[in-house]
């Protein structure tokens, strides 16, 4: 799942990893900040760290889709080489990227860390969306209009797709 800050990818992942789960999948969620509170907490937020950040994502959820896990990534993953790079580790047959659009306006509304009004103020630099680009994907397998449509029914639209890829062995 990408999508700037404030889309709404952990919202949603979140209700995918359950609503899989009560399907009676195995599912693992990975997303920022689980991964930096650990995995990658010696990793700050500077252009390489970005990129060894989704690199380090990108295995973990390969090693876990290599064992038949569903594995939800959701991750800001702001530049086409990032997006890139993570489908070529995960591999096109495991890889189902989402596209959580929102505007930048919704977003900043929805931002209860105060980290937008941060960026602004100049307090947080490379701040994706305000002083750091984000590139959206250019070929997503579903795109989420997250500022016009509801959770639930970002949420459905989601777990009928996705179910149309889970492939079983």
């Amino acid at each position: 799942m990408i999508g700037l800050s404030g889309s709404g990818k952990s919202t949603l992942a979140r209700a995918l990893e359950n609503t899989l789960f009560e399907k009676g999948f195995l599912t693992k969620l990975l997303d920022g900040d689980n991964l930096r509170s650990g995995l990658n907490k010696n990793l700050g937020f500077s252009a390489e760290d970005r990129v060894e950040n989704i690199r380090r994502a990108a295995e973990a959820a390969n090693l876990f889709a290599q064992c038949g896990i569903v594995t939800i990534a959701s991750f800001i993953s702001p530049s086409h080489e990032i997006q890139h790079m993570a489908r070529k580790i995960i591999g096109n047959d495991n890889y189902f990227e989402v596209y959580v659009n929102c505007s930048l306006e919704e977003c900043e509304k929805r931002d209860t860390k105060g980290l937008y009004a941060k960026a602004r103020a100049g307090e947080i630099q490379d701040f994706t969306g305000v002083n750091a680009p984000f590139e959206e994907p250019e070929n997503p397998s579903l795109i989420l209009h997250t500022d016009i449509e509801s959770i639930e029914d970002s949420l459905d639209k989601m777990v009928k797709s996705i179910l149309k890829e889970i492939k079983y062995s």
